[in-house]
């Protein structure tokens, strides 16, 4: 199911700007009011498509309230701004993972990793996606899994 996307409005006469939109959807996640934040930040969206500084936040608000097909989407459209992002492959791997998508959580997981070697959440991270999966076929039968 594809998320809907942002509802059209007409954002020319928005009384606030794309800047005090983002402002005020940061103030709103810094209160954990995670679904206000997403309406706010989508109206940011709009006045500024494809903007990262916007979309990563707006992400995070969808994916902390639950809204984790939306998040999805939204970390994809981020990586496509900079397919270097290690943070945007790792939470589009969350957001994967939380819709039941595990191997394709796995491989931006991976991503992450491979961009970011040193971070410890991303293998914490890897950790308990590979818990999950079943062992790749790419394993010799009774290999040892990391953590099992």
């Amino acid at each position: 199911m594809e998320p809907r996307p942002i509802p059209p409005d007409d954002s020319e006469h928005d009384p606030e700007s794309a800047y005090e939109l983002l402002q005020r959807g940061h103030a709103l996640v810094k209160r954990r009011h995670h679904a206000q934040a997403a309406i706010v930040l989508e109206r940011a969206a709009r006045l500024e498509p494809g903007k990262g500084s916007i979309l990563e936040p707006l992400g995070r608000a969808y994916h902390h309230s639950g809204q984790f097909e939306r998040a999805r989407a939204t970390f994809e459209a981020l990586i496509e701004i900079d397919p270097s992002g290690h943070w945007a492959h790792f939470a589009l791997s969350e957001s994967l993972r939380q819709l039941g998508r595990l191997a394709e959580a796995r491989t931006h997981l991976k991503l992450a990793i491979a961009l970011s070697p040193r971070s410890e959440l991303y293998e914490r991270a890897m950790a308990r996606i590979e818990q999950l999966l079943p062992p790749t076929t790419d394993e010799p039968p009774g290999a040892e899994r990391p953590g099992g």
